[in-house]
């Protein structure tokens, strides 16, 4: 006899799919005529080119957990060097061949052992670490980013945001999310989600009371 809470759970896994691989090919589309300068450009995440980040976004989708353990193993539990190293692995020797591996991955549904709104959530936030920098803007349906800014909210898996947000009160302005209570810090669903997972510049595009702590709690581990 089937679970109704797991049929349910496995049904809401299968509609983020979908979103997920409508946000890596409109990515992959924005980055088709990067000349060779601007895949150099920093991005928004510490010392990561570009590039660089759209080459960790592929080693996400490529990695199912077998491979993400053995690849933890072999580092000997330290997760900063296994990202690198997977990273590494699908760089490529060129920009032209980064964003070509980065496209044969867009309609994969592999994963490592996260939850499927935490891989929309990576794709998203790390799009805006590549768009941003290089002054691309790409409109998300209010209702994906407000999933993802609930997702967030709530989680400190991969990226400390429920830490982050701790007696604050968040309020969107374009869409329903609303969490937390405290000090106001309102604005885009979108510059909620970056400030909410450690981007600094988007406390620029907030308003409220909150923000100056929220700007401070986004230089912290």
């Amino acid at each position: 006899m089937t679970d109704p809470e797991l049929t349910a759970d496995r049904s809401r896994r299968t509609a983020v799919w979908p979103l997920i691989h409508a946000e890596r090919a409109a990515l992959a589309a924005d980055l088709a005529d990067l000349t060779d300068e601007q895949w150099a450009t920093p991005s928004l995440c510490t010392e990561l080119s570009v590039r660089e980040v759209l080459a960790h976004l592929t080693a996400a989708a490529s990695l199912n957990a077998v491979r993400w353990m053995a690849g933890v193993i072999r580092c000997r539990f330290d997760f900063d060097k296994q990202v690198a190293m997977r990273l590494a692995e699908q760089l490529g020797t060129t920009p032209a061949e980064t964003l070509e591996r980065f496209r044969r991955v867009v309609p994969s549904t592999t994963k490592p052992p996260l939850p499927a709104m935490a891989m929309l959530g990576e794709t998203i936030v790390h799009g805006e670490d590549i768009r941003r920098p290089l002054g691309i803007r790409h409109e998300y349906p209010i209702e994906v980013v407000t999933s993802v800014a609930e997702y967030y909210q709530g989680s400190d898996l991969v990226v400390v945001a429920k830490g982050r947000i701790g007696g604050l009160r968040l309020v969107a302005n374009d869409g329903p999310f609303t969490a937390g209570s405290g000090e106001l810090v309102s604005g885009a669903t979108l510059a909620l989600v970056m400030a909410m997972t450690g981007r600094s510049t988007y406390c620029d595009d907030l308003e409220g009371d909150g923000v100056e702590l929220l700007r401070r709690r986004c230089g912290m581990a």
